[in-house]
């Protein structure tokens, strides 16, 4: 998390696999590049872009530019900004499955920390395909200054395993290179200043705390929803599908923060040892019940917008029969003292009516016994909305008075919008986990066996949809999914928040 006070990082050397990929073009460098602008970035730092593409140090710079001109959320005064920053910026052709090229970074690492006369963090940041990350943290593990606990990082980007057995794997395999500190498992959801906005509305007003339990809230609704289709990643989603591109990670890692203990600290590891006790108390689900808390769908053809949609299996890609899904709905329980038989509703999909992610929490509702028949006509329970992206804002419904001469309660809305309340800019994601990284704060990282007890929550749902024949398509483009999603909520006498 960004410090309290401007404390920067101490000299760093970031090396980044597959610096001339999408991820880098797109997020890494503006993220740095605004890191630069609000002076976080060490005075004494270099960013390395690694690959087998044949790149001077001047030619990768211009082709950085055009993401930062394409993608930053600050690009007024490039002009006068980008040439200092990118002096920091310089390319390294390399094959990452060769394992005598590693030299070229200890050389590098040596070169630098010989000028700037001290010691050097440094952070290998694996901004690659998932199957090419054992091989090359195999090859670092080799390097000798990789042994640093203190100095060395590696950054690894989701998905992390592809089920519970291979993610076990590749935990035992960095844990045998490196030391758990020195794993940083990122989750850009946990970056995102609204999501890291609910520990300090949580546990800094005692306005809510006292009603942030079974006792209060009636349910929680978690929506992470797409208007758009797999814009060319079908190669990508064929072997993910929702349920393990967005539930297993982003929206249980919601659900933590929504419904972790006060930390008695924001240390990192304490912080992480309450998230990964809510993950450990979410109820297994059994085989036999996974039809009864699990939905799934596909999209098929039709017309949105006054467009024609393909279906998802007429994406390039994508197997004509294929059952990956595209849409999943959870119904979770998390079996402790605060939340016993509270349900959390997660969903998510692509080719939905709305981009959004939406966090819902559900009061119980209060008595209306007192009051007229026609004055609860428009009787509602109060709700908290959190609103995670693109409104980044939270909303507070609670019942008045209408005016007039007559007993009328209607809801209304109390609102707290980012973009009207503070004139600075949020910093975006990637900014926020890149400068942890650098200044050594774990607190918004993936630990092992977080990723495990995230991988076992979602393992007899993978397990049953597996071995289950399925009718797809089943849901039409522009609609919130198939049908089964609206009843999974409404056999518990609710709505959606977002339909």
């Amino acid at each position: 998390m960004i410090p309290a006070t401007n404390q920067r990082p101490s000299a760093t050397i970031l090396f980044i696999f597959g610096g001339s990929g999408d991820l880098n073009l797109r997020k890494l460098t503006p993220a740095l590049y605004n890191l630069s602008l609000d002076n976080y970035l060490s005075d004494q730092f270099a960013v390395v872009g690694l690959g087998r593409s044949e790149y001077t140090d001047e030619s990768f710079r211009e082709r950085l530019l055009e993401g930062v001109q394409s993608f930053s959320r600050r690009k007024d005064d490039l002009e006068n900004t980008w040439t200092p920053f990118s002096k920091a910026i310089s390319y390294l052709q390399m094959d990452a499955g060769d394992a005598t090229a590693y030299s070229k970074l200890t050389d590098f690492v040596a070169k630098k920390e010989g000028e700037w006369g001290g010691q050097a963090n440094v952070v290998f940041y694996l901004a690659v395909a998932p199957q090419l990350v054992p091989g090359i943290a195999t090859n670092l593990g080799k390097l000798e200054l990789c042994c640093d606990k203190s100095h060395v990082r590696i950054v690894v980007e989701k998905p992390f395993g592809h089920d519970l057995k291979t993610a076990q794997e590749l935990n035992t395999l960095l844990g045998g290179l490196f030391a758990e500190e020195q794993i940083y498992r990122i989750d850009h959801y946990l970056g995102k200043e609204t999501v890291q906005n609910i520990l300090a509305l949580r546990f800094a007003n005692s306005l809510f705390e006292p009603i942030w339990n079974r006792r209060y809230v009636e349910y929680v609704q978690i929506t992470a929803s797409e208007t758009v289709g797999l814009e060319g990643r079908g190669g990508y989603y064929e072997g993910s599908g929702a349920l393990r591109d967005m539930i297993q990670n982003h929206l249980l890692q919601m659900l933590c923060m929504v419904a972790t203990e006060a930390p008695i600290s924001f240390d990192a590891n304490e912080v992480r040892n309450k998230k990964v006790d809510v993950l450990n108390a979410i109820r297994r689900i059994k085989p036999e019940q996974v039809k009864d808390v699990a939905v799934r769908g596909q999209y098929g053809p039709g017309e949105k917008d006054g467009k024609t949609i393909p279906g998802y299996r007429e994406e390039e890609g994508v197997k004509p029969d294929s059952k990956t899904e595209t849409f999943a709905a959870v119904k979770l329980f998390v079996d402790n003292w605060r939340w016993e038989d509270v349900p959390f509703y997660l969903r998510t999909g692509k080719s939905l009516p709305a981009k959004a992610t939406v966090i819902n929490i559900q009061f119980k509702p209060a008595p209306n016994y007192a009051f007229p028949d026609e004055a609860t006509e428009n009787w509602s329970s109060n709700q908290l909305t959190i609103g995670i992206q693109p409104a980044m804002d939270i909303r507070l419904r609670f019942q008045a008075k209408r005016p007039g001469q007559t007993l009328a309660i209607d809801p209304v809305e109390m609102v707290f919008s980012y973009k009207d309340a503070y004139e600075e800019q949020e910093p975006e994601a990637y900014e926020t986990l890149l400068l942890d990284v650098m200044t050594g704060d774990a607190t918004l990282f993936m630990r092992a066996d977080q990723v495990e007890a995230a991988w076992k929550v979602v393992t007899p749902i993978l397990d049953a949809w597996e071995s289950e024949p399925v009718d797809f398509p089943n849901y039409a483009p522009g609609s919130w999914g198939p049908d089964a999603a609206q009843q999974l909520v409404e056999k518990d006498g609710f709505q959606w928040m977002m339909k």
